[in-house]
């Protein structure tokens, strides 16, 4: 299957490729469509190598349907008494696969045994972060936004973590100093909005003790950072306006609904990863197109090759 992708999108999957090895991913629940064709479209371009974990009757009835029974791959077969996260944690643990993927099952029920103390996925004093990349027409850049998964009401230190992780996942496509914004509903601090405080607070401490190695301006609306026409018709004075490279949401609601409708009704494609664990974690909707598994894949890939697991 020949995936199509933004050209945004190239450096990434250039450095999947890249790859001294194809990296072996367990995909947890893998009788999922759209996860199936995008892990072997990866396999067929050599940087993954599929391990299929689940109930094995509907594996192989969504393989035959999508006409991909006869490719190479390795099946897991877990009963229905078995978590197959859990089980294809314990195959990462066990040193049989080293990157772990969404498939057919809840956020709720994949994210629990990622985020459970005993399994040792999260790196010591780090925060979990899920970083979607996106391409939306008529940005010129690829544009990273997070949390839009796991944390609810981010306080001002956990949006601090947010950022860094956002800086260390585009560090690794290359982008050696990224703007970031702070995303708000104005561009003044408000007390009757806590964000927006808080935001001013991070850029006003960043200046002191900078976050990472980026720019980064908040409280900021959407419009402004996507459009230096927008700042120039407000009077806004920021240089990163329509280039910032990342987007830090104030809340999960904010953030999902925004990917959900710039996906679904501007055509912007996209893929997501978790940043902050010890192994590379795709995650994308059951819902989305092969390409957005595909893309998540290669930029686990990519993260993989680049030693940042090693740290």
């Amino acid at each position: 299957m020949k995936i199509e992708y933004a050209k945004e999108f190239d450096r990434v999957v250039e450095k999947a490729r890249a790859a001294r090895k194809p990296m072996r991913v367990a995909i947890a629940g893998a009788d999922a469509e759209n996860i199936l064709l995008g892990a072997f479209a990866a396999q067929e371009d050599g940087f993954v190598e599929p391990i299929l974990v689940g109930r094995e009757k509907k594996i192989r009835e969504v393989l035959q349907r999508l006409g991909l029974e006869d490719r190479s791959y390795q099946l897991q077969a877990v009963d229905g008494n078995t978590n197959s996260v859990q089980y294809a944690i314990e195959m990462i643990q066990a040193g049989q696969a080293d990157a772990l993927m969404r498939g057919n099952t809840q956020t709720r029920d994949f994210l629990m045994p990622v985020l459970n103390k005993a399994n040792h996925l999260i790196r010591k004093d780090a925060l979990v972060t899920h970083v979607v990349f996106l391409k939306v027409p008529g940005y010129e850049k690829l544009l990273a936004v997070s949390d839009v998964t796991l944390l609810i009401f981010p306080d001002e230190s956990e949006r601090r973590e947010v950022a860094k992780n956002l800086v260390r996942a585009l560090n690794v496509f290359g982008v050696e100093k990224p703007n970031i914004a702070l995303l708000s509903l104005v561009e003044k601090p408000s007390f009757q909005m806590r964000d927006t405080v808080e935001d001013d607070n991070i850029v006003r401490q960043h200046k002191y003790r900078p976050i990472a190695d980026c720019n980064i301006v908040g409280p900021i609306a959407y419009d402004l950072i996507m459009s230096k026409e927008a700042a120039r018709l407000k009077g806004y004075d920021c240089p990163y306006c329509g280039e910032f490279d990342g987007i830090v949401v104030p809340n999960l609601s904010t953030g999902n609904v925004m990917i959900k409708v710039l996906q679904r009704n501007a055509g912007a494609t996209g893929c997501g990863v978790l940043v902050g664990a010890r192994i590379p974690i795709a995650i994308s909707s059951r819902s989305d197109d092969p390409t957005q598994a595909y893309l998540s894949l290669a930029a686990c890939t990519a993260m993989w090759a680049s030693g940042i697991y090693d740290e």
